[in-house]
């Protein structure tokens, strides 16, 4: 086929989207929309594409291949159901709706309409999950039966007042915001597990001590959750956008296996040899996420083949999501 035509809908994290189809030769960025007129400008100027909009509908309209939705989080559902019912694939930015309701409509109308829908889980793409997906493919880690994942930051409330602290907008805190990143790559090393049953519990101790000249921040800062997974497998998540620890903690995962362990970030393999402990180390050069989920988007979509991180695990993650909410709300086990 010729060039791949490509618009993006949205210009924060839509930027990371526009440089790595452009670093790719068989596709062409033809639009860019923005409901800022002067940063849509800016953002066409800076990289050369032709068009720019305010109004995504009129990027719809356009002979484009695909579409990546880079916007607030409560608009997801929305524009990815547009594109899709307007003929082009998508890739859509985590999380991929605010409510799992939302994510079932996405799911369906992408299978009604044969489009690629990829969800933008950059973190699978980088190469220490990679290769540890490898070890885990290949039997070394052995049954995996117990996992934790944090994202911990000690400072890093985003947008203060803005969308992002407002639950009708963005979904909720750190847990939608960061854990969706973590969950996903857990649930992806672990062979996408259905989860069983969820208790969480979330906690607003930080952003409703700040003061806001205007805005909002009605959602929590930290939360936790146990999530038992089918096969026996459980999995214990904490994200926070403040806390009191001695620094960021950043992505940390941790395997444990009945023949091996490991952690990620960097990624390292606990296990025996010889009746001995053994720690390996791989050296790894960090290569960009963005760049490599992009490339494999553009790739399904000239091959023909279904996207890696495909709509209904997104939808399981987003069942969680929901049921971790419920949990800390009513403080009870909710069984899926």
């Amino acid at each position: 086929m010729d060039k791949v035509k490509v618009g993006v809908i949205g210009t924060g994290i839509g930027s990371f989207h526009i440089r790595a189809y452009q670093k790719l030769p068989d596709v062409e960025v033809v639009a860019v929309v923005d409901l800022d007129p002067k940063r849509a400008k800016q953002i066409a100027q800076q990289y050369n594409i032709p068009r720019y909009f305010i109004d995504y509908s009129r990027l719809l309209k356009l002979d484009i291949d695909a579409v990546s939705v880079c916007t607030p989080n409560f608009l997801h559902s929305e524009m990815t159901l547009a594109a899709l019912k307007a003929g082009k694939h998508v890739l859509c930015e985590k999380p991929m709706a605010i409510n799992a309701q939302d994510a079932e409509e996405m799911v369906k109308v992408a299978r009604e309409t044969g489009k690629k829908l990829m969800i933008a889980f950059c973190n699978r793409f980088r190469n220490h999950p990679q290769l540890l997906k490898r070890y885990i493919e290949d039997g070394e880690l052995g049954e995996i039966y117990y996992a934790k994942t944090r994202w911990l930051r000690r400072k890093g409330i985003p947008g203060m007042g803005g969308w992002f602290t407002t639950k009708a907008m963005s979904g909720g805190g750190p847990l939608i915001d960061l854990g969706v990143h973590v969950l996903d790559l857990m649930l992806w090393l672990m062979g996408n597990p259905r989860a069983v049953s969820v208790t969480g519990a979330t906690y607003n101790k930080f952003g409703s001590r700040i003061p806001l000249k205007e805005g909002t921040f009605d959602v929590e800062d930290l939360a936790c959750a146990f999530i038992r997974l089918e096969m026996g497998t459980s999995l214990f998540l904490e994200v926070s956008w403040a806390s009191h620890i001695k620094e960021d903690a950043g992505i940390n995962l941790s395997l444990f296996g009945t023949k091996g362990g490991a952690e990620l970030w960097p990624l390292r393999i606990y296990t025996e040899k010889h009746g001995c402990f053994v720690d390996v180390e791989p050296r790894l050069e960090e290569v960009s996420g963005y760049e490599a989920e992009i490339a494999h988007f553009v790739d399904c979509i000239v091959e023909d083949k279904e996207p890696m991180a495909t709509p209904e695990q997104g939808l399981e993650v987003t069942r969680i999501l929901d049921a971790i909410y419920s949990s800390a709300e009513t403080g009870r086990e909710v069984v899926l």
